[in-house]
């Protein structure tokens, strides 16, 4: 594994950790952890673009241009993971495992999909 790949996975994921643990305190009423919660889930946003830009410099490449397709595709990316994430939460929280099944299987596909949006087919 080269450095940069190894530097972007631990920042990436100490990104996502801190963005999720912000949500969960700032959507579950129980914690009542609103304005930190907030505050911990920006910090994991910023701390994301810091680690594209981090890897981007180590890798030699520009940074992603912010044309309509790249931003189409960020949307598309958020709605796949929401449908996923619908998919579970019916299955886990409402126990409709049948239509949870479906919508998360559906999630999925929309996720694998991403891959020839971004890459092409050769």
């Amino acid at each position: 594994m080269k450095k940069s790949n190894f530097v972007a996975l631990i920042l990436g994921t100490v990104s996502g950790v801190l963005f999720a643990l912000g949500m969960c305190m700032a959507l579950l009423p129980e914690w009542n952890a609103f304005g930190t919660g907030v505050a911990m889930g920006g910090a994991g946003i910023v701390l994301g673009l810091i680690t594209l830009m981090v890897w981007c410099k180590m890798e030699g490449k520009k940074f992603p241009k912010m044309n309509a397709g790249n931003i189409l595709r960020a949307i598309y990316s958020v709605i796949a993971a929401l449908v996923l994430g619908t998919g579970m939460a019916l299955c886990l929280v409402a126990e409709k495992i049948v239509l949870g099944t479906l919508i998360g299987l559906l999630g999925i596909i929309m996720l694998i999909a991403l891959i020839p949006m971004i890459k092409g087919i050769k």
